[in-house]
């Protein structure tokens, strides 16, 4: 029985076990990107368009300068340093680049945004940066356990599932919903290179 439950539990422990990374100081400084808009705490969630399960979860928060939090993600950007899943510089073409990484002819893109106040717009900010590195297959812990401890999202709930999540979000008082599609094949390799390659 205690083999049983150790090899049923190394799977997880395994996925837990994040590569940190920290860009220089000098790198995120550069990137840094405000913003005109309201301060905001944007959720996006990326559903199988066959079934309309959640594959994965990322968090665009709006306040002194706009950043992501994409947990366990894969998306990257040579202009667009990251601090463990923390990416800084956030522009309105980052933000698209972002999007069409993830939405693809077998995936669809859910973006839902709320209006927050700057206070807590930084206490978001504040809480992903502390965060730390996410191991794979837990971005919707991650998320979830980020959102429930910002004053207005705690009836978020902590869950491992994505569309759960987007769900609960989807509740909250004021939100906005704005679902992307693309024809793009599933293989997006070629689409990231060709970001990683564009001018910011």
């Amino acid at each position: 029985m205690r083999r049983l439950l150790i090899a049923l539990a190394l799977p997880l422990f395994l996925a837990n076990c994040a590569e940190p990374v920290w860009a220089p100081d000098e790198a995120v400084a550069r990137a840094r990107y405000v913003s005109d808009e309201p301060p905001s705490i944007t959720l996006f969630t990326v559903v199988r368009k066959l079934g309309k399960e959640g594959a994965h979860s990322g968090l665009m928060i709006n306040g002194s300068q706009r950043i992501m939090f994409d947990p366990a993600g894969t998306w990257t950007h040579p202009t667009v340093p990251e601090r463990n899943d923390v990416h800084f510089g956030i522009t309105p073409r980052m933000k698209q680049f972002y999007i069409d990484y993830h939405a693809r002819e077998t995936y669809d893109v859910y973006e839902q945004t709320v209006i927050v106040s700057p206070e807590v717009a930084e206490l978001a900010i504040r809480r992903v940066e502390e965060n730390g590195a996410v191991g794979k297959a837990l971005c919707g812990n991650a998320i979830s356990s980020v959102l429930r401890d910002i004053p207005g999202f705690e009836s978020v709930g902590k869950s491992f599932f994505p569309k759960r999540i987007m769900n609960a979000f989807g509740a909250l008082p004021g939100v906005t919903t704005v679902v992307h599609n693309d024809t793009d094949a599933d293989n997006n390799q070629a689409l990231l290179a060709a970001q990683t390659t564009a001018a910011p």
